[in-house]
């Protein structure tokens, strides 16, 4: 699968688009926007799909190791990578018991926070 995205990254690029994803690095402010909690693509990049995909997450903080937050949902616990957050400086205080509300999307397996409220 990751070399049907390669492929794809290419055409693009030959064709003059600036790349959202090579290989993992991949910038969410190219690809489209959140408009009240809901994420709208601006047609940059590659149509959503396993691979990648825009939704939030919302729990209880419940541990931080460095750019890892877990999150206690009703019925799982999800740790999210908030580095991109960081970066952005859309976190807010990170703490414990603090109840919040991620935005941002999953990349083979792991969601990326790029905001936090």
């Amino acid at each position: 699968m990751r070399y049907v995205y390669a492929i794809l990254i290419t055409a693009l690029l030959g064709l003059g688009f600036a790349p959202a994803i090579a290989d993992t690095t991949y910038i969410d402010t190219s690809c489209g926007t959140w408009v009240n909690d809901e994420w709208v693509p601006n047609g940059n990049c590659p149509p959503e799909t396993d691979h990648l995909r825009h939704t939030q997450v919302a729990g209880t903080i419940t541990s931080v190791k460095g750019h890892l937050v877990t999150l206690q949902q009703t019925d799982r616990a999800v740790v999210i990578n908030d580095q991109p957050a960081l970066e952005r400086q859309q976190t807010g205080k990170v703490a414990v018991g603090r109840m919040v509300v991620a935005y941002g999307y999953w990349m083979d397996g792991t969601f990326y926070a790029t905001s936090i409220y």
